[in-house]
């Protein structure tokens, strides 16, 4: 069958932008084939440093031809609509129509016949649109046409278009349009430098290998494992070690189209700059790869780049450019570290009282002090040192405003943790300041020092409880704040440490120290320092004494309407104004006030915020395997805070419903439910209270009232104690009776007494298995 050839040869494509680009490519144009009737077989989409090229195979030489009805008017309608009818589907009588039976009366229906067209035709009608209307993130226009409306904004000029269709066994036709002036054709560009002329292709099997004579590798995979394995062989030949990386690997693959690998060297005295800072400046500017000492696992003063030339010298000019480039980026890199090492992190702190950290949560110094607290109190919690965790959370942030990290971000907490060791910090206190940003993704190691646990925890929980106390949730797609990151972060700290928190005290605890703290302490002023208009008067009569954190806040917001409105002021008051110092505090208290009024009620924030983590943990228990329904049950019973406790009793409840009895059991609670249910809604009451058991008339009632009684004290014992699995053994006593009750007895009894209390007993089931979970939750 036919396939099509399609090639956007270009000035340049960014390295960032090659893989969507090809996505979007072959997404929109086997889009538009599917919409025409041209079902293809398969499709692969290419990209290099100067084009987009796609193969299309299996695509019909012809649309098939479309055959649909029409229904008309009724059998003697009007002239009118008649001839509309006539005009609509083609047809040049009636006679040429078919007359419908239907019980509203006869109608008229037309038989419209749509022959298919040629692909090529199809093809020549898409691709001229879906190149003008290509999603780039940015574009540009150029030449002389660039000023006319509707001319081609493209990522970078379009040279060529290559477009063939046809079969396999045929010289293929040029899909003939026009973009721009630039007509279809077959011919296409090898290399830049190394082979620069035309080349005439035919179809894509011929298409790639004439580029590959040409010096041009089509496929990014291929030029990934090409530049992978010759790195590799090039530093094991000389006992070295690759350090592998993803992310520069894509990258680099996507700036060259013949990829040459070389190695070049820098001077030693740079490697007594940190093994990061110097893959960061390397990675960054030059696109290079480190290499490490196979022996001793440290970095050597090799890098290996990837050039897109066969040089004649073998490259050596290629790697003496690079060194040049490299050694200057590698001085300031080492100037960076050595100047950063001349002061303490300690000493930097001051700065933060003037960087904000969110305009509703107060400065960078203001969130330090917070994490201070937080750190201490959850540092019992989690086994560590009180003192080291609230040092670590002291000095965690201050590696921000250092040389090396205003350069490169990424190392930012690791930094700290060099520094720190650098001037005698405790190692749990220095690895805390790396690890606190912890775990920052899925994939990402989870801290398991309990220094580093407990800062890592207050830094997470200090965010949520302040971006859900100003009410700046996630929304949708939407997580400006990553707060979801942050909450699958304090998540798999607890799992994945098995630490035992009661959340709902620690975000209660971080809310009010949020709250102290932003509504601070305003000083008290005396109305008789001043000399007050009577307009001055009536507003400072509505003003009391501040006695409580709220009234200074009614105060602060007062102070804040009058102290820049000089009109209220007489001329004696002016000679008279507050000192400077007075006026720096009254409008601190006015600021503190506004924060103040941003934030939500506590137990609103602490609600939401658990419910946010229950459901971020459901997430996270069913990409791990957990039933969903399993996860409802539990969190069905409300007030759960403690998350390790939540999955314990999932995982019990879990494999207990694999067993005979569980499975039994359920479907007996079940049953139970659902005649509560319906005679609840019959009654229009529950019924609640403890049976009566006078009323039991039969053998069953009482075995099973007996056996709930001592399966309830049991399993709430053993919940207690943490021991879901003892819980759930003491459950399945629950079975025998309750299958005999159902057996023998009748609820619905004709006796309304006898009724009541048998459906109390009923009750009684339920009210029993509520100790592990919800069971009306689970799924049969």
């Amino acid at each position: 069958m036919p396939e099509l050839l399609l090639e956007l040869f270009s000035e340049e494509i960014p390295a960032r932008m090659q893989a969507k680009a090809a996505d979007d490519l072959r997404r929109m144009v086997t889009d538009k084939l599917v919409a025409e009737g041209l079902v293809y077989e398969g499709a692969k989409a290419f990209a290099t440093p100067r084009r987009l090229a796609l193969t299309v195979h299996g695509i019909p030489a012809r649309q098939p031809d479309l055959k649909t009805e029409r229904r008309g008017p009724k059998v003697g309608a009007p002239d009118a609509a008649v001839q509309g009818f006539l005009k609509a589907t083609g047809l040049k009588s009636l006679d040429e129509a078919k007359i419908q039976r239907d019980p509203k009366g006869d109608f008229y229906i037309g038989l419209i016949e749509k022959p298919g067209r040629d692909a090529i035709d199809v093809l020549a009608e898409i691709l001229p649109v879906i190149i003008r209307t290509f999603p780039w993130p940015k574009s540009m226009r150029w030449g002389a046409r660039s000023g006319k409306p509707g001319s081609l904004s493209w990522v970078r000029p379009l040279h060529a278009i290559t477009a063939t269709f046809g079969p396999e066994t045929e010289e293929p036709d040029v899909v003939k349009f026009e973009v721009d002036g630039i007509a279809t054709g077959q011919t296409t560009y090898g290399h830049r430098f190394m082979a620069p002329d035309a080349i005439n292709v035919r179809r894509f099997e011929d298409y790639e290998a004439k580029l590959k004579a040409a010096k041009v590798i089509l496929d990014p995979q291929a030029r990934k494992d090409i530049i992978f394995a010759d790195a590799k062989e090039l530093t094991f030949a000389q006992g070295f070690e690759l350090v592998e990386d993803q992310v520069l690997l894509d990258e680099v693959s996507g700036l060259v189209e013949w990829p040459v690998v070389m190695m070049g060297s820098f001077e030693e005295e740079y490697l007594a700059i940190p093994e990061e800072v110097i893959r960061a400046t390397i990675r960054n500017n030059q696109k290079c790869f480190v290499v490490r000492d196979a022996k001793t696992g440290k970095l050597t003063n090799k890098f290996v780049l990837t050039a897109n030339i066969e040089a004649a010298d073998g490259g050596r000019v290629i790697v003496s450019g690079n060194e040049r480039v490299i050694r200057p980026r590698l001085s300031d890199a080492k100037f960076f570290y050595e100047t950063d090492l001349k002061t303490k992190l300690q000493d930097r702190l001051p700065k933060f009282e003037q960087i904000v950290f969110h305009e509703k949560l107060g400065t960078q110094a203001e969130r330090i002090e917070r994490l201070e607290r937080l750190a201490a109190e959850i540092a019992p919690l989690v086994g560590a040192d009180v003192a080291k965790a609230t040092r670590a959370a002291h000095l965690a942030k201050a590696d921000l405003l250092t040389e090396v990290v205003g350069e490169f971000p990424e190392v930012q907490g690791l930094m700290g943790k060099y520094y720190a060791l650098a001037q005698g910090e405790d190692a749990s206190v220095a690895a805390a300041c790396e690890e606190h940003y912890k775990p920052q993704g899925p994939a990402d190691r989870v801290p398991t020092e309990p220094v580093s646990v407990a800062v890592a925890l207050a830094d997470k929980i200090d965010t949520l409880v302040g971006f859900w106390a100003i009410d700046e949730k996630p929304t949708g797609s939407k997580d400006p704040y990553a707060l979801r990151r942050a909450a699958l972060g304090v998540i798999r700290l607890v799992l994945e440490n098995q630490l035992k928190i009661e959340f709902n005290h620690i975000i209660r605890n971080a809310y009010r120290s949020m709250f102290a703290q932003m509504a601070g302490r305003p000083p008290v002023i005396e109305a008789r320092k001043f000399t007050w208009k009577p307009e001055m008067m009536t507003l400072m009569s509505k003003i009391r004494v501040p006695r409580s954190l709220e009234l200074e806040a009614m105060f602060a917001e007062n102070i804040d309407k009058i102290i820049d409105d000089d009109a209220l002021f007489t001329p004696e008051a002016r000679k008279q104004r507050i000192d400077q110092e007075a006026m720096t505090k009254i409008r601190e208290a006015s600021r503190r006030h506004h924060y103040l009024r941003e934030l939500r009620g506590l137990k609103e924030v602490s609600s939401e915020l658990l419910a946010f983590f229950a459901d971020r943990l459901k997430v996270q228990l069913r990409e791990q395997g957990a039933r969903h329904d399993l996860v409802d049950a539990v969190f069905a019973l409300g007030g759960q805070d403690d998350l390790l406790m939540i999955v314990r009793r999932v995982e019990a409840l879990g494999k207990f419903l694999e067993t005979d009895d569980g499975k039994n059991l359920l479907a007996g609670i079940k049953r139970a439910s659902n005649i509560l249910g319906i005679e609840e809604k019959k009654d229009k009451r529950t019924f609640d209270g403890a049976p009566d058991a006078a009323l039991y008339g039969l053998d069953e009632e009482k075995a099973l009232a007996k056996a709930i009684g001592e399966v309830k004290a049991e399993a709430s014992a053993a919940v207690a104690k943490e021991d879901f699995a003892a819980a759930m053994s003491a459950m399945a006593k629950l079975r025998p009776p309750v299958d005999a009750f159902f057996d023998k007895v009748r609820v619905n009894d004709d006796d309304p007494k006898v009724r009541e209390n048998r459906l109390k007993l009923l009750n009684e089931i339920r009210s029993a298995t509520r100790a592990v979970a919800d069971f009306s939750k689970i799924q049969d």
